[in-house]
């Protein structure tokens, strides 16, 4: 059995033992539990792939402690350093060119000049970072495909003895993935939404952000992939009454809810209370899993999202 450690000092320093050995780490972040590997290990990395049943095109999230450790790996332009100082540490990954002599496994980068890397805020995950003093691999902690784990239950129930630790740090605070944006060409792009609303970037920014569409083939980065985040049962998007049988998901003051994201329509209490719901309506005593509407704005762009990608045709 999976062995669950409190996120303490203790815990953390049997973590970092782990990770040095090459070994897999399921820890939680502001955004979802991420599980983690020496991200300069190719083996390690490796791990992740066969522990997710992740296909190896897909890129993963390099995860490191400050502004100085990611220029050791990145070339971070004028866009970078702007965002950087607004959104680090935080929900905000960015996709930056490689550096010259960048010691990342190229796994983690998929094939690709570039590298995904983020500053998270969770104070437990950066004393882990701290103390492994390694840049760590990590994408959410759960089957490929499958819904993001926001509480140790959640990974351990997915991954089982895939991974040597997880450190229980409670429930994730912001629900959703990070945010990403590609800052390596000419025009930042939106990749993914997440816990950081892209009018907040695009304000910051002072400039538009491309939108860019899904891919099943090259992914730049996480979460672009038009199948994904899903449950075991089906997931229907908009609905305004549910048919029976089915768990309804609501939003606002919604009548008939099985479950609701949040009464008083808060997007943001809605995106930290996602995945968890939708594992609780997933345990197989509804057909499927219908959700009220949800504006696009703010973290609602993240939230349909999610939702899109669960509800899409599976391969």
């Amino acid at each position: 059995m999976t062995d669950i450690k409190p996120l303490n000092d203790d815990g953390i320093a049997l973590a970092a033992d782990i990770l040095r050995r090459g070994e897999l780490v399921a820890f939680p972040t502001e955004t979802v539990y991420g599980l983690g590997a020496n991200a300069m290990d190719d083996m390690a990395v490796a791990r992740i792939f066969e522990a997710k049943g992740r296909p190896r095109f897909n890129p993963l999230i390099v995860h490191l402690p400050s502004v100085q450790a990611v220029r050791q790996y990145a070339v971070m332009n004028g866009a970078a350093y702007t965002l950087a100082e607004k959104f680090w540490p935080g929900a905000l990954t960015m996709v930056m060119p490689r550096a010259k002599d960048c010691q990342l496994s190229e796994l983690v980068s998929a094939g690709l000049d570039t590298v995904a890397i983020r500053i998270p805020a969770h104070p437990g995950a950066r004393r882990l970072l701290e103390a492994v003093n390694l840049p760590i691999a990590a994408p959410s902690a759960n089957t490929s495909g499958k819904l993001s784990p926001t509480e140790a239950a959640h990974v351990a129930s997915s991954l089982g003895d895939a991974v040597s630790l997880i450190l229980d740090g409670g429930a994730c605070g912001v629900g959703v993935e990070s945010t990403i944006v590609d800052v390596s060409g000419k025009k930042p792009t939106l990749l993914r939404p997440g816990g950081i609303a892209a009018e907040e970037i695009e304000e910051v920014l002072n400039q538009p952000l491309i939108r860019a569409a899904s891919d099943d083939t090259a992914p730049k980065s996480p979460g672009m992939l038009s199948s994904h985040y899903a449950p075991h049962c089906p997931v229907r998007l908009n609905v305004e009454t549910p048919e029976t049988g089915e768990a309804y998901l609501g939003f606002g003051p919604t009548e008939k809810a099985t479950a609701n994201l949040s009464v008083k329509g808060d997007l943001r209490e809605a995106a930290a209370n996602l995945f968890r719901l939708l594992h609780e309506l997933d345990g197989g005593q509804y057909h499927a899993i219908a959700v009220a509407p949800i504006p696009e704005t703010g973290l609602g762009l993240a939230i349909n999202d999610r939702l899109r990608r669960a509800a899409a045709p599976r391969g």
